[in-house]
């Protein structure tokens, strides 16, 4: 009895969890937001954040289930008020239409990393058109926005349902341009739609290197666009494959030798 009662409150627990809602914290503090996303390896300075919005950027906590990674940082051409769920407002949009976080930065590694999601309340109805409201992760000066394969820049009519559907989430039903089969995932997130997640990645030049995340409306400032960037994943190891931390490789030693030992004793 003791152990279904626990078996109880744990799949209540992992249902809350499951069921937690994306909480955005307005920050507009360039170097507090580049920390937040700074991974092992990497060392972030002279960060700036230009925007022509109040609310341009923040961070956030609650993003598993929504944006597909539990924190990090949100930039926006609008305000972050027009993030957090129910999707319950056909066109969400705040005041501005372009957001820019950039910072120097040093690796140990000689490479940087990070994972990435881009959402927008243009979606469906504006993809493809005019109004392609689209974000650059420019190392250097170079877009490494780009989509597996050799595929394409991350934009609105880049990533969407009919154009590269399997790096796509939509968020509503019944827009224009939604083919059949475009199913809505109703996501607990104002955004009408999403890209999954994505990993960032490019070569450095040696020394101090420039990054810049940017994004912005194009073609008018209406319907609000978002990159978010997961907390401590900009660094100089890839975050999906880490590098095993030396303790762990020490155990691991540690493990083989007993294994040898064993062996040897058997022989």
């Amino acid at each position: 009895m003791m152990f279904k009662r626990i078996a109880a409150a744990c799949a209540l627990v992992a249902a809350a969890a499951g069921a937690q809602a994306i909480v955005v914290t307005n920050n507009t503090d360039a170097t507090a937001l580049a920390n937040a996303i700074a991974g092992s390896g990497v060392t972030i300075t002279n960060a700036t954040l230009t925007s022509n919005t109040a609310a341009p950027s923040g961070t956030f906590t609650g993003g598993a289930n929504s944006v597909g990674f539990e924190s990090g940082i949100a930039l926006t051409t609008g305000t972050t008020g027009c993030i957090p769920g129910p999707n319950n407002q056909g066109s969400c949009t705040g005041a501005g239409n372009i957001t820019t976080l950039a910072f120097d930065f040093t690796t140990t590694t000689g490479e940087v990393f990070f994972n990435y999601v881009f959402g927008s309340e243009e979606y469906t109805q504006y993809a493809p058109s005019g109004f392609n409201d689209r974000f650059d992760l420019l190392l250097n000066g170079v877009n490494i926005a780009q989509l597996p394969n050799g595929l394409g820049v991350v934009e609105i009519n880049n990533v969407n349902c009919l154009t590269n559907s399997q790096f796509y989430r939509n968020n509503r039903d019944g827009e224009a341009n939604q083919p059949p089969g475009c199913v809505n995932q109703n996501l607990d997130i104002q955004l009408d739609g999403l890209t999954v997640v994505l990993k960032a990645t490019g070569l450095l030049q040696a020394g101090t290197n420039h990054f810049e995340f940017r994004i912005r409306d194009i073609g008018d400032s209406n319907l609000d666009s978002v990159v978010f960037i997961q907390a401590g994943s900009f660094g100089g190891t890839d975050p999906n494959n880490p590098a095993p931390e030396p303790a762990s490789l020490a155990l691991a030693g540690l493990g083989l030798a007993a294994l040898a030992a064993s062996r040897r004793r058997r022989a």
